[in-house]
This record gives C-alpha cells, sequence and structure tokens, in this order.
C-alpha cells in the first residue's frame, strides 16, 4: 500500500521542476585550483583542524554557514504538512521526506561556507502560498569550538525548530572532512503526550567530505550514518550517505530503514540519490514509490531585511565585501576582506581576556538540561532561543517572535549590540531575566511590523 500523505501536498506547486541544473555531477575544476592551492599543503597535517588553517578563498561559498543553516527549510511543500498527518507512523515518514528533501540543496562544484564570527546573527523569514510565515533566527555561539544555534517557527503550522550544529573539520590527505557534530530537535506542537513541548523527532547530519583538494578533480560527497528518532513513538531511521569506493559504488547514494526501536521490527527501507529519486520500500507489501525526487526541485529562498537595515554583525552585512570579492572571482580582495573582519575577531577576544570579560550570546542561553530542569533531553543542543514563545496561539507567538530581534523589514534593533559585553567572569547579575524584560517591552513595539508588509 502506498503511504498516504506523501503525495497530498498542496504545496506541490512550490517545489514545481524547474530548468536548474541536476544538483549531482555538476563539480567544476577551477582553473587557478592548483596554484592557489600549493600554498597551503604546508599547513596540514592528517587530523588537522581545518578551522586554523587559511583556506583559499575560490572554494568559499558566497554566504555564511548562518544563512546556509536556512536550506534545511528550504522546501514548504515538504515541511508544513507535517502536522496535519494523524497517523504516527505515516507523519514520521513525512518528518523523515522532510529532512532528505534539503541536501540537494548547494551552489556547483565544492564549496566551503565563511566560518560564522563570534556574536554574528542571520535572520529571516518564508512567504507561505496560504499567507502565513515561517521565521528563522540564528547566532554563532562559540567559535572555538564552532557552534551555530539557530531557532525557526511556522507558528499557525504548529511547527518549531531548534538546533546547534557544531562543525568539526579535519584534513585527510586529499580531503577535507566537516564531522557534522550537533543536533536539531523538530517538535510538531498539535501533538505528542507533552502539550508544551510537543512531538519531538531528534535529527543528526550527515558528514561532508571535499574530495581531490590537492589533486585531481574535486568532489563534494556527504558521507556516514544519520538518524532521525521520535523517542515518544519509538520510531528511528537509520540513514547512510554512502560515499564512492575507490574502485567499485557510485556517488551520492544513500540507503537506510525505519524502525520500531521498541520492537526492532523494521516498517521502511529507503534507496536512492539524495540529489535525485529517493525511494520508500515497504517492508511487508514490498510497495515502492519515489519519496521524494531532488532531480529538478526548487527550493524557496528565504527573505532578509535590506543590508542597509542591518547590523554590522548581521551575516550579509558583514560579509557584504568578502562575498562581492567572491562572486567576482577576485581573490585577492576575498583574502583582504575576511582577514579584516577574522583580525577584528582576534583583537575582541585579546580584549576580552585582559579585562575578564566573558563573552555571552545576545539571542541564545544555555540548555538547562537533566532531570527535571526546563530542557530535560535537549542537553545536546548547548544553546536555545533565549525567549518565551506561545506553541499554542500563533498570533502571540509571532509578536514574541519579532520581539527577539528584527527579521522583518522596518524593525530596529532596540539597543546596539556590541562586543565584547561588559560582563565580568563569574557573573549572573540577572541577564537572562532582564533580556525577558526587554523582550516583554518589545512586543508593543513591533506588533505591527508584520501587518506593514
Amino acid at each position: 500500500m502506498p503511504v498516504p500523505g506523501l503525495r497530498r501536498a498542496s504545496w506541490a506547486s512550490r517545489s514545481s521542476h524547474d530548468e536548474s541544473p541536476v544538483s549531482g555531477d555538476d563539480e567544476v575544476v577551477e582553473a587557478d585550483q592548483g596554484n592557489v592551492l600549493s600554498h597551503i599543503i604546508s599547513q596540514l597535517r592528517p587530523g588537522a583542524d581545518l578551522s586554523r588553517v587559511v583556506l583559499p578563498t575560490f572554494i568559499l561559498e558566497p554566504r555564511s554557514m548562518l544563512e546556509r543553516i536556512t536550506n534545511f527549510m528550504a522546501h514548504p511543500e515538504t515541511l508544513l504538512p507535517m502536522t496535519t498527518i494523524e497517523d504516527p507512523v505515516e507523519r514520521f515518514v513525512s518528518v523523515v521526506k522532510f529532512y532528505l528533501s534539503g541536501w540537494h540543496i548547494k551552489p556547483p562544484g565544492v564549496k566551503k561556507p565563511l566560518n560564522p564570527i563570534l556574536g554574528e546573527t542571520f535572520t529571516c523569514y518564508w512567504d507561505y502560498p496560504d499567507g502565513t510565515r515561517g521565521y528563522y533566527v540564528s547566532e554563532q555561539t562559540s567559535h572555538h569550538p564552532p557552534k551555530s544555534s539557530y531557532f525557526f517557527m511556522a507558528p499557525e503550522h504548529h511547527i518549531r525548530i531548534d538546533g546547534t550544529l557544531k562543525p568539526r573539520s579535519k584534513f585527510l590527505g586529499n580531503s577535507a572532512a566537516s564531522m557534522m557534530e550537533g543536533i536539531a530537535i523538530l517538535r510538531l506542537l498539535n501533538h505528542g503526550e507533552d502539550k508544551e513541548k510537543g512531538e519531538r523527532y531528534v535529527l543528526t547530519q550527515p558528514n561532508m567530505y571535499a574530495r581531490g583538494i590537492l589533486f585531481g578533480k574535486m568532489k563534494y560527497e556527504l558521507g556516514d550514518h544519520s538518524y532521525v528518532r521520535c523517542p515518544e513513538n519509538n520510531l528511528v531511521a537509520d540513514i547512510e550517505f554512502k560515499t564512492k569506493g575507490y574502485f567499485s559504488g557510485t556517488y551520492n547514494a544513500i540507503g537506510g530503514t525505519i524502525k520500531n526501536e521498541k520492537t526492532g521490527e523494521v516498517l521502511y527501507e529507503l534507496s536512492g540519490m539524495w540529489n535525485g529519486e529517493m525511494h520508500l520500500k515497504d517492508v511487508k507489501t514490498h510497495h515502492k514509490e519515489v519519496l521524494f525526487d531532488a532531480t529538478h526541485a526548487k527550493h524557496s529562498k528565504p527573505t532578509a531585511r535590506p543590508i542597509e537595515e542591518q547590523d554590522e554583525r548581521e551575516s550579509q552585512r558583514l560579509w557584504l565585501e568578502t562575498v562581492k570579492a567572491i562572486n567576482t572571482r577576485n581573490h585577492e580582495a576575498a583574502t583582504d576582506e575576511k582577514t579584516k573582519i577574522e583580525d577584528r575577531q582576534r583583537e575582541e577576544a585579546a580584549k576580552r581576556a585582559d579585562e575578564g570579560v566573558e563573552w555571552r550570546p545576545r539571542l541564545f542561553r544555555a540548555v538547562q538540561g537533566g532531570p527535571g530542569g526546563p530542557d530535560e533531553g535537549e542537553e545536546d543542543l548547548d544553546w536555545i532561543i533565549n525567549a518565551e514563545v506561545d506553541p499554542h496561539d500563533p498570533e502571540t507567538a509571532k509578536k514574541q517572535i519579532l520581539a527577539i530581534t528584527p527579521i522583518v523589514k522596518g524593525q530596529k534593533q532596540s539597543t546596539q549590540f556590541q562586543i565584547p559585553p561588559h560582563q565580568p567572569k563569574g557573573s549572573s547579575s540577572g541577564t537572562h531575566a532582564h533580556q525577558k524584560s526587554v523582550q516583554l517591552e518589545e512586543v508593543k513595539e513591533v506588533v505591527d511590523a508584520e501587518d506593514k508588509q
């Protein structure tokens, strides 16, 4: 039997096939690959931390990691129907479909996003066909080790996502690897026994590999196992992103299973290509159907506020000159602009050390986990949005989200964010309480912000 709900979405028009190139074997070899890379060979050792290695700018994607994370939410036709499905197994399958739909989104060639600097933020939103919106807020909550924390919510659709991405880079001979640690927690707020937390799904990510960085053709691969888990319903998807073997195999393949963790029963098998057709096979009936076809899938790009309205630490304004140089292939200018930003970050860190100042994120707070804690079971997030957001009243939730920080055009930043913040080490001084107080005051100021759009 086909799985109900896989093709029921009314958002199909948002992912209609276009004439964009297939997102698989579209790798390009830069003419100056060998020349540019030769100057970094002396920096590289097997197992080296690539975050401390100067990489050539031609392999940089012209956007920050904070912005790249939005690929995860870029297919509303897979995202929004999840909460409308009543059967828990069908609903889980829809979550897996959503999870797999974003991996094909990438620029041609092998590209690494810009490393966000400490305190960098990025916000944006999506306009959906039914007149609703999805909102995204992110901040770089740590630099060493790097941690990118993010929050997403589509209030009218009862969907919330909290995540912290913790990439750990390594050099592996002729390959560079980004080990994608960290988790995301997807909440379907109109389901689950916990009416405040909703039905929770824990998602991990595959690792990313750039092959041929010193010689040969450069190639981008996803690899290793990732998981989608719903502890409440005892369901888990074990998804393997398969890397090509030296003598056999193919690029971009996936495989995996969906099973009941409590009984061990395998319900479905997954197969296909993460940049092409992905299939779902019912183990009992042997019925096989397309779960998602990424071959020419068109993703929905979010909208960010105009550059002139952005704060100097918001991603698009912060990296504007670097991005311009990358896009024009002016590698020297890109390196210079990127170095200016990184040097300023080092100077800020030295100043904080001299003054005994402890840096803390502005938009996110430390997870309060452990038995009985408000964030029990979410410890691996490390950081979570520092705001109360109503899980049931969409209108209240929208006002609360817009009070966190400017997201839509015309919103004003209430206070200038300074780095380093003057917070002595070991002092608690009511930081979180103060931020909640500020948020409540700002709710009144942003009620009309959306209505003007």
